[in-house]
């Protein structure tokens, strides 16, 4: 166990390592605010898919995309490899090497990043699909036996809870203590309403898996595209899928705080 914490020091002391993962965040904020940005526009009347396989399909439209995509993929891959570490032996920032709650949570975001450099990959290699598309015929696959059934609503509870736990960090504030130094005023507004706008999507998205299930119509299961033009067809949804879309281009600008100042 020594010899494990000792090799994970010297990988979380390697400055270069470090920046790599931070550039991981950077990318997740050009992902949000590309998808707040498309939410906007669909309340405006507009087009596209608000969800990760929507921003890098837009990236990849756009003159240099694709080696943007590619630098993505890399920082993306560094990031889960450091949440990774983090699993393994901790955060090099805890004394204590981190409990298993902290490092349960790191191996999840280790999947959760994992997951971004693929789909980055994907459209990087130009074979990007739509991921709304995917999670439907997913979800029609799974519906086709009762142990399928079973699996998609235990992701729609982990989906729900995950949004719900988003919304809490939002509101209660404990996004501060994965930064270091004192937080401004300014970024503590802007994590209240970057997390509480992506989890209260999550948890529109969980639902929709859970309808899903129960009304034999898994084309309902397209994930944060769905949830967002279902909030866009209710009364205000125009109004409701602005707001929607500044706090997910909110959350990306709190992305950006965490590439320079989070924990690691």
């Amino acid at each position: 166990m020594s010899d494990a914490r000792s090799t994970g020091d010297r990988i979380q002391r390697s400055p270069g390592f470090e920046k790599a993962a931070r550039a991981g965040h950077l990318g997740s904020g050009v992902v949000h605010l590309l998808i707040g940005y498309i939410t906007v526009r669909l309340a405006l009347g507009g087009g596209g898919n608000a969800d990760q396989s929507g921003a890098l399909g837009e990236l990849a439209s756009r003159p240099g995309g694709a080696v943007v995509l590619w630098i993505a993929v890399v920082a993306f891959l560094a990031l889960a490899a450091w949440r990774a570490v983090e699993a393994s032996v901790g955060k090099k920032s805890d004394a204590d090497s981190g409990g298993v709650t902290d490092r349960l949570k790191a191996a999840s975001l280790a999947v959760v990043y994992l997951a971004f450099a693929w789909s980055a990959f994907t459209f990087a290699s130009g074979s990007g699909k739509s991921s709304g598309q995917q999670n439907a015929g997913i979800t029609a696959r799974l519906m086709e036996s009762g142990v399928g059934k079973v699996v998609l609503l235990v992701a729609a509870v982990v989906i729900v809870a995950v949004g719900i736990y988003h919304v809490y960090k939002g509101v209660s504030t404990n996004f501060t203590d994965d930064l270091q130094g004192g937080v401004g005023r300014p970024v503590r507004a802007i994590g209240v309403a970057g997390y509480a706008a992506k989890g209260l999507v999550l948890t529109g998205a969980g639902v929709l898996v859970a309808v899903a299930v129960l009304t034999a119509d898994p084309s309902k299961a397209t994930g944060l595209d769905g949830a967002l033009k279902t909030l866009g067809s209710q009364p205000f949804g125009q109004v409701l899928l602005v707001l929607a879309g500044l706090g997910l281009a909110l959350y990306g600008v709190y992305a950006f705080v965490l590439a320079r100042h989070a924990k690691m």
